[in-house]
């Protein structure tokens, strides 16, 4: 595959870009590829500078449940971009999403706009603190949270391939001591974490469903010891449903379980295609921000007019009766000849999947935790990679990332990627 017109203007990037991308896991570098460089996208499909098509199994990392260039959300963000772009100042269109929010997830009574999941998730995490006057944060080992200083102790995704402790230069002692990072899934853990420290414990957060290690989903049980503990405790239970959010239900992951936490942290989806995030939960917590109360948190284009509108459409054409049935229908009959064949491979592989989100591992059979991401096969997941990119098929460039299925996965590009994928698999027989 001829990619000079990429190679030229990544060469470019590169001059003025630290690593040529904004966003490291688009660098390549663990897959040993030259990265792509998009001209234009529609419905299942990318276009590079060089005029190749890939079916797309990113979906700008999960936010575009709707495809790419979604007519609706185009139209209805077209026509509020010519009222303006960004005003600063309170719009109508705010209160619009936010009711619609607040009406499909019971768990959140208000809400506040922010522009990324880090901003979500570092606003959360300040709330619980100025909420409950503790200090300490209890992460989950593998589980990302957004590049927030307190939160990149055994963080998840692009932070695993930059140093063995999965932390980063920059972070003082001082804020890392702040927070305590344990096993996913390990209920002992979790257990002698609050009695040594309950009475410190300001907040537990946790991606109910992993997507950042590859989809690993919590047990019932680890779920429910965390709301009973942080309970017990005076402790807030944080859910970051930035990923899963509008993605694997109307009211994503917490749906999926028998308890609420008390603060959800939400991105992509609500944002069409546009930067938005946010957060929200009981309105008694949330009365603590600023105005209203101590805690401070603010944002120039918090609530963008146009974020905000391309949201609203998009949550309003998943809430469509069937929309999820037959995201999670068509992605179940993708994968299922993809499992059979895996079965029957010398080298141990597997899927992970909940609703349209999933992951494709090679070298173990299971991953549950941080630890089971340690024996991955990184070699033959970058033959993978290079592999399906050379046949028009685009994935997570890292073995730790979710794939994802939206409406407008075409059965014909469906049939074709899942040629590719089985093609290679045979190559393991």
């Amino acid at each position: 595959m001829q990619r000079q017109k990429t190679q030229e203007i990544y060469h470019e990037l590169s001059k003025v870009i630290p690593g040529g991308v904004n966003s490291p896991v688009r660098a390549c570098l663990s897959v040993h590829s030259l990265p792509l460089v998009i001209e234009r996208a529609e419905k299942d499909m990318l276009y590079d500078v060089d005029g190749h098509e890939y079916i797309d199994f990113c979906g700008s990392w999960g936010a575009l449940i709707h495809g790419h260039a979604h007519p609706l959300i185009l139209d209805a963000a077209e026509r509020r971009m010519r009222k303006g772009t960004s005003f600063g100042i309170s719009t109508a269109i705010e209160a619009a999403l936010a009711k619609k929010i607040t009406s499909i997830l019971p768990s959140i009574q208000k809400i506040r706009f922010v522009s990324s999941g880090t901003e979500a998730t570092m606003s959360a995490a300040r709330l619980a603190r100025g909420y409950t006057s503790r200090s300490l944060v209890v992460k989950f080992s593998g589980n990302y949270h957004g590049h927030a200083d307190h939160f990149l102790v055994q963080a998840g995704s692009g932070v695993l391939s930059l140093s063995p402790t999965s932390s980063s230069k920059g972070i003082p002692d001082e804020m890392v001591k702040h927070t305590l990072s344990l096993p996913y899934n390990d209920e002992q853990a979790i257990r002698e974490a609050f009695n040594a420290y309950g009475d410190q414990i300001a907040c537990v957060i946790l991606e109910p469903i992993a997507g950042n290690m590859g989809v690993i989903p919590a047990t019932e049980r680890f779920i429910t010891l965390l709301r009973e503990l942080t309970h017990h405790c005076g402790a807030l239970l944080i859910f970051d449903e930035v990923i899963t959010g509008f993605r694997v239900s109307l009211q994503g992951a917490q749906a999926l379980y028998s308890v609420q936490p008390d603060l959800t942290c939400l991105g992509k989806i609500i944002g069409g295609g546009f930067p938005a995030a946010a957060f929200g939960g009981k309105e008694e917590i949330m009365n603590f921000l600023a105005p209203l109360g101590p805690v401070y948190q603010a944002g120039t284009l918090s609530g963008n007019p146009v974020a905000m509108e391309a949201g609203l459409q998009a949550i309003t054409l998943a809430e469509k009766a069937g929309f999820y049935d037959e995201l999670q229908a068509k992605t179940g009959e993708f994968l299922s000849p993809i499992k059979e064949k895996m079965a029957t491979l010398k080298t141990p592989a597997c899927i992970q999947s909940v609703g349209s989100m999933f992951t494709i591992f090679f070298g173990v059979k299971e991953v549950r935790n941080l630890e089971d991401t340690k024996k991955l096969d990184q070699e033959i997941f970058a033959q993978f990679f290079k592999f399906l990119l050379e046949h028009g098929v685009y994935i997570p460039p890292l073995q730790c990332e979710a794939w994802f299925i939206s409406k407008v996965h075409s059965k014909e590009n469906l049939l074709k990627a899942r040629k590719y994928i089985l093609q290679f698999l045979d190559r393991l027989m």
